[in-house]
């Protein structure tokens, strides 16, 4: 291995970052914007200079040596602190140009981004922001790579070695059509909650949620005729029919038709929170962003 840092180029530490996420020197080529034979003698300069292959090819493409794999985390974290020396130390929203890339459940969607768009629109107007779904298996992948700039989750689903912070907590209501039977009411009992049909939300298309383990605790079951995959269609839903839904406060729209019927049970709530990579922790772009999202989060008006 030759030791002097003044023979490393630091193209060949980007050509051996974007090779260690694609694995593929095409692939890798094509993100660099180069030849395949450049990424190639770039590989080739990168195997002296570190003095092992770095990457074998296998059935399966190419496969990074234990050497190649100690490399990664350090190589990316340096690229990552170059990239910010070379950036602005002040940021001018007003004037920016970026496109930034949000993993958020429909949920999110409606409840974060569209009012994050709002204050982007007035304050930052040549941003753009890309939404992607969240993938709970790839997001530090993701995040790590930079496919994903921020990703709006939960504690419980954010892996240790990303930051984050909680952006409110969030509540359950019941809403039905406006002239449901029980808009009127007061209250409802148990016995009349579990005995409305049920519209709930899941991705996997199943019957039961949160609700539900409540219920089991008392003993006690819903009737629940409908599955969807998006709390975005169960307005409409409503409006059409007599059957009455549990969702977070934040669905249901400000200036809605929809009644809501106190529930007659406790459903815990959730945190909704924000998570990111340090590689774009101290990013100044990024941090305005983040302060963004937590800004109208806590001035988002709810129903209730």
């Amino acid at each position: 291995m030759k030791n002097d840092i003044r023979s490393l180029d630091l193209n060949l530490l980007k050509a051996l970052d974007a090779l260690l996420d694609e694995r593929s020197v095409t692939r890798a080529s094509e993100r660099l914007s180069l030849t395949q034979p450049a990424v190639s003698g770039m590989l080739a300069r990168l195997r002296d200079y570190f003095g092992d292959p770095l990457f074998v090819r296998t059935s399966h493409g190419m496969v990074p040596t234990l050497r190649a794999n100690e490399l990664s985390v350090p190589v990316k974290k340096i690229l990552t602190e170059i990239a910010i020396l070379l950036k602005p130390t002040h940021f001018e929203p007003v004037t920016a140009e970026l496109t930034y890339t949000i993993a958020a459940t429909d949920y999110a969607l409606k409840a974060v981004i569209v009012p994050l768009m709002a204050a982007l629109k007035q304050y930052a107007p040549l941003v753009r922001v890309a939404v992607r779904p969240v993938d709970n298996e790839r997001m530090y992948h993701q995040l790590s790579r930079g496919e994903v700039d921020l990703a709006l989750v939960t504690p419980e689903t954010t892996p240790d070695d990303l930051h984050g912070r909680a952006l409110y907590e969030e509540k359950y209501v019941c809403i039905a059509r406006g002239h449901h039977p029980l808009a009127a009411a007061s209250k409802m009992t148990v016995e009349q909650f579990c005995e409305q049909e049920h519209i709930l939300v899941s991705t996997e298309g199943r019957f039961t949620g949160v609700t539900d383990e409540v219920l089991a605790e008392l003993n006690l079951k819903r009737r629940v005729g409908m599955s969807v995959n998006s709390f975005l269609v169960i307005p409409d839903i409503l409006r059409l029919t007599d059957m009455i839904a549990v969702v977070p406060n934040r669905m249901i729209p400000l200036e809605s038709d929809l009644a809501i019927i106190p529930l007659p049970l406790n459903i815990p709530g959730f945190t909704k929170s924000m998570a990111w990579h340090e590689r774009t922790h101290r990013d100044p772009a990024h941090q305005w962003i983040r302060a963004s999202c937590v800004e109208v989060s806590q001035h988002s008006s709810a129903v209730i």
